[in-house]
């Protein structure tokens, strides 16, 4: 069974033993949570900075010496803290990869060629319902770089050898295979390669999380905090939840990392913590409220509440993007 190659590359043939809500073509409706600020570790500020603005493409909305907050059009998507004295730790609890979704295919583009012309390593991927392409930032932190296509997707099913993908014209597809670059590439009519920024519309369309345990972590997620499972397959040791809207793949768990992998040791490069967007102070008081009633106490902090899952790996919740 192929699981995932690496955190660059998504190739997954799913097995026997998939529980499964709904299609994978998605639901109509927006979804109920977002994502706001991504936070990491890192060993070297300037260096990291050099990856996000450079290769990724994010604009500098605050920098200082110690941490050093980039985005898209002054919005906040990835913060940089200064302090790992280590890069990151294979088989830990932690950030698989941050995926970062763009609008069109014309900034696909633009993302694919700097990345070409930069050198930069990278696993461009074809999902059907998007397109994508990986690499991991100086530390081993894993980045993913998205364009959802759910329109070429025409339906699915699920077979004893794995999930069949047939795209809206009824072809078969891996739900992972390789992207066609040249294509994307041709995409941009202007051949203007040289846009050095991700576009305003970027944002944190999903995170994907090494956790301990599967079913506590999926159940947390899920009963507590309001995803909605989509898949879940103990044999490949993956669950993927959508945030109750357009899109399936918005929180993605697996366990990769080793059953009952602990978090990283003290002072390695990862995920500090993300944010979770709730619609209102309401929506806010009830994901609370189940927290509390599931043991899990919240911690106030700065712009919200900060809360851990059951792997260790930490969030916090918010009515507003920071």
């Amino acid at each position: 069974m192929a699981r995932f190659a690496s955190s660059n590359s998504e190739h997954i043939h799913l097995e026997m033993g998939i529980r499964t809500h709904g299609a994978l073509k998605p639901a109509v409706g927006a979804d109920t949570l977002a994502y706001g600020e991504v936070h990491l570790d890192v060993t070297d500020v300037k260096r990291a900075f050099d990856f996000w603005h450079d290769i990724v493409g994010l604009n500098v909305v605050d920098r200082c010496d110690e941490e050093c907050r980039l985005g898209a059009a002054g919005h906040v998507l990835v913060v940089l803290h200064s302090g790992a004295k280590r890069a990151v730790v294979p088989g830990h609890s932690g950030l698989y990869h941050l995926a970062i979704h763009l609008p069109d295919e014309t900034e696909l583009a633009r993302v694919l060629w700097r990345l070409i012309v930069a050198g930069y390593p990278q696993a461009p991927t074809d999902h059907t319902m998007s397109k994508s392409t990986y690499l991991s930032d100086p530390d081993g932190l894993g980045v993913e770089l998205v364009l959802e296509t759910p329109g070429r997707l025409g339906s699915w099913r699920n077979e004893a050898d794995g999930v069949q993908l047939m795209d809206a014209e009824g072809n078969p597809h891996n739900i992972a295979e390789p992207l066609d670059v040249n294509e994307v590439l041709a995409h941009l009519p202007d051949r203007n390669f040289d846009q050095p920024l991700l576009p305003p519309e970027a944002k944190i369309g999903h995170v994907h999380l090494h956790v301990a345990e599967l079913e506590p972590a999926l159940a947390f997620y899920r009963d507590l905090i309001g995803f909605r499972e989509h898949i879940y397959s103990p044999q490949l040791g993956f669950a993927d939840l959508s945030a109750g809207g357009a899109f399936p793949h918005r929180l993605a768990l697996n366990v990769w990392a080793g059953a009952g992998a602990p978090q990283p040791p003290g002072g390695s490069a990862g995920l500090r913590r993300f944010t979770i967007v709730v619609p209102s102070e309401e929506a806010l008081g009830e994901i609370l409220d189940r927290l509390r009633e599931g043991g899990h106490e919240p911690e106030p902090v700065e712009g919200g509440e900060l809360v851990r899952d059951p792997a260790g790996n930490a969030f916090c919740l918010t009515t507003e993007s920071l």
